[in-house]
């Protein structure tokens, strides 16, 4: 009876553990993947990721090469845009609010220094921002004479 009844424990609390390790893989961060010269469009809604400062984003994985010069360019009419970009470890590269056009749409220019993965940040200025909006990123290429 006692091998029964602890075998009973241990199957329970096994289904527990499994059951608790799916909700927690759904619940993972997972950037969506982007690539040099792709445009996404899409919405940025409560749904997405809280910033702490009352608006919410999303995030975009991509891999770049050591002196890759990138153009990050996100529009929207519905909402005032700012990117990042950010390094694996979270830390703000560069980040952009309003373009030079007078727009509040958000143009970002930036050298990368290290190979590796970064993540291209979507958010809104201020609490209330969301709607559709477009994100592209360009590898620039130098001019050769």
């Amino acid at each position: 009876m006692n091998r029964i009844y602890w075998g009973c424990i241990f199957g329970f609390f096994s289904v527990v553990g499994l059951a608790n390790q799916a909700i927690a893989n759904e619940m993972m961060y997972r950037p969506l993947g982007i690539r040099s010269g792709q445009e996404i469009n899409q919405r940025l809604s409560d749904q997405d990721i809280p910033t702490g400062e009352g608006g919410f984003a999303r995030d975009y994985a991509i891999t770049l090469q050591e002196g890759d010069q990138v153009a990050i360019d996100l529009l929207s009419d519905d909402f005032d845009t700012i990117v990042l970009l950010l390094a694996a470890d979270g830390s703000t590269i560069a980040e952009n609010d309003d373009a030079a056009d007078g727009s509040t749409n958000s143009l970002l220019f930036v050298r990368i220094n290290e190979t590796g993965r970064y993540i291209v940040r979507v958010r809104a200025f201020g609490e209330t921002g969301n709607g559709d909006f477009s994100l592209k990123v360009t590898r620039l290429q130098p001019i050769r004479e």
